[in-house]
């Protein structure tokens, strides 16, 4: 009957026990549920190796009937079960293994024969064998999930983890019908840091970020370092639409604030910003890695702003960035289509006679329309199609000067931009001197005018002068474009093999509103005359503007006040049209 009622026990519990399998879903769960979950799951190991435990004592009286044989073999095989079952719950483990060998050890020194002792004592020792191995087998594993789970330097979760992490509150979310929200963060100019102090202080840096981040809310989010200086965050809880947003952006205020406290690392203080783009992780069936990649977006919006600052992720963004990779498509096929066009502005001098042009490029497309230069040639840079592009544009630029010879028209020099990343392509210089050998002679090429703009400066300036006097050698000259918008400096200026300053139009425009912008354009006069270099202005659109240059020295001007860019066939004519009547003042 004893018998009969524990097994009767054994077979409830493990109903019980089937119904708790059932009830686990892990991806609808939060953490509150997998709590409370456990707990059960605790009860019901406790109980069911409870169980066979009283089975033990039950049947180990049965000795006439050989029984307790069974029992003793039964107990061992239940404890090895368990050590197998439970290693890894090191709470669970070494209570029930102890409530399963204990018995054992007791029953045989009840025997009260020799043999009795002998087998408590290989009791004792298999239950030290049970714990050896298990923990052996705990800590391999637990090294091995840790290792694959989490950052090296840091100790946040990897990239990994993290993805993984995410598809799960994704699920949870879709079940719920709320949302949860992504950070996605990273720190503005550490690579200024890695090369001016050295990689070793950098990751010392990023440790520390790491602990603030922890410190900060552990508790309530999950942490990553997705790699370099990039970190993500993803809220543990659970949010309604309305707050979702709101809760958000509070937490990331509050947390650039912690990030930006100052850093005191091996006697430095640095100061670091972060930009951080947030992404709510909705009802959308999207996957893991297209919420973070929206999130990315938002991001480097918060760095174009001008970093250190926050974007969330919207649906304003996300047409813009579908515009963006529309452009991206559409711009492989553009040069193909013969879609780009080349547009000449001319430059004039003192006496408003036409001496030059800058070259600008245009791109109409028949399913976009005209596509500002500003969007495309940047698309064309991240992509590396500027290579291409400009290789194009080059070269269209070198047959029109070759055709304007041939026909008579004396222009001094013949403007070209170059961009950065072309600039230091493997193949420009090649490409340059084999375009020029093509179509220019030795007039035509002291003609051509490179311009590159101030972003140059962010590389070596050595490496830069090499590449430059290479083509001088060809007879080429160069201007820097854009000067007085953010990277210039005088040792620079001074050590640049360049023989034109080119004044930006946004500080021409202001002209008349503002006074730093005059006092800009005065300094950036005054130093070009110390350098011995031209001065060329665009952007001219009054005369007003026009007269202040003048007066202040500027040699060369151009902008919509004279002439809009114009194609090759209304250049010409424009010029011819030049001689025959005259701006007047």
């Amino acid at each position: 009957m004893p018998a009969l009622i524990v097994n009767g026990l054994v077979i409830l519990v493990s109903v019980w026990g089937w119904k708790l399998y059932r009830d686990f879903e892990f991806e609808e769960m939060d953490k509150e549920e997998l709590k409370h979950w456990y707990r059960k799951l605790t009860l019901f190991f406790y109980i069911i190796f409870g169980l066979w435990t009283l089975d033990f004592v039950v049947y180990s009286e049965e000795i006439e009937s050989k029984l307790h044989y069974i029992a003793v073999c039964t107990q061992v095989g239940i404890s090895i079960v368990a050590s197998i079952l439970l290693f890894s719950e090191r709470k669970l483990f070494y209570p029930i293994l102890l409530i399963l060998i204990l018995p054992l050890i007791v029953y045989s020194l009840l025997i009260g024969e020799f043999y009795g002792d002998v087998l408590s004592l290989f009791s004792l020792i298999f239950l030290g064998v049970l714990i050896y191995a298990s923990d052996n087998s705990y800590n391999l594993i637990q090294k091995a999930y840790y290792q694959a789970q989490h950052d090296a330097l840091t100790g946040l979760y990897n990239s990994r983890y993290f993805i993984n992490y995410m598809d799960y509150m994704i699920k949870r979310i879709h079940a719920s019908k709320k949302c949860a929200y992504l950070l996605l963060i990273d720190l503005d100019h550490f690579k200024t840091i890695n090369d001016s102090l050295g990689h070793e202080l950098g990751d010392k840096v990023l440790q520390e970020v790491s602990k603030r981040i922890r410190e900060y809310c552990e508790d309530t989010h999950t942490i990553a370092r997705l790699g370099g200086d990039e970190f993500a965050i993803i809220s543990d809880t659970l949010y309604g639409d309305g707050t979702c947003q709101e809760s958000a952006y509070s937490f990331s205020v509050e947390l650039l604030g912690i990030l930006k406290e100052t850093y005191v690392v091996d006697r430095h203080h640095l100061y670091i910003s972060a930009s951080i783009g947030v992404n709510n992780l909705g009802g959308s069936s999207k996957e893991a890695r297209q919420f973070i990649k929206e999130a990315d977006i938002a991001m480097y919006q918060a760095k174009a702003q001008g970093r250190d600052g926050i974007i969330l992720f919207n649906d304003e963004l996300a047409k813009e960035v579908e515009y963006r990779l529309e452009i991206e498509r559409k711009l492989y096929f553009a040069l193909e289509h013969n879609e780009i066009e080349l547009r000449y502005q001319p430059q004039f001098n003192r006496d408003q006679k036409i001496i030059g042009c800058e070259v600008l490029v245009r791109w109409n497309s028949p399913d976009l329309g005209l596509i500002s230069p500003f969007e495309f040639v940047s698309i064309s840079e991240k992509t590396g199609l500027i290579i291409e592009l400009g290789n194009y544009i080059i070269e269209e630029a070198f047959k029109t000067l070759q055709a304007w010879e041939i026909m008579g028209l004396d222009l001094k020099q013949f403007s070209i931009n170059i961009s950065v990343r072309q600039f230091f392509h493997s193949t420009f210089l090649d490409e340059v001197k084999r375009l020029s050998d093509k179509y220019l002679n030795e007039d035509t090429r002291k003609k051509i005018i490179f311009e590159v703009t101030e972003t140059i400066l962010i590389e070596d300036v050595y490496r830069i002068s090499v590449i430059i006097n290479k083509l001088k050698q060809l007879d080429f000259s160069f201007s820097m474009d854009d000067f007085g918008t953010g990277y210039s400096s005088l040792s620079a200026l001074r050590e640049m093999p360049i023989e034109e300053l080119k004044i930006d139009r946004s500080f021409v425009i202001h002209l008349g509103e503002r006074k730093s912008d005059e006092l800009m354009i005065t300094t950036i006069l005054s130093l070009a005359k110390i350098y011995d270099l031209k001065t060329v202005a665009e952007g001219i659109e009054t005369q007003e503007q026009f007269l202040f240059l003048l007066e202040n020295g500027c040699d060369m001007f151009q902008g919509y006040y004279f002439s809009k860019p114009l194609s090759k066939d209304h250049f010409e004519l424009f010029y011819k049209e030049s001689f025959s009547k005259k701006l007047s003042i």
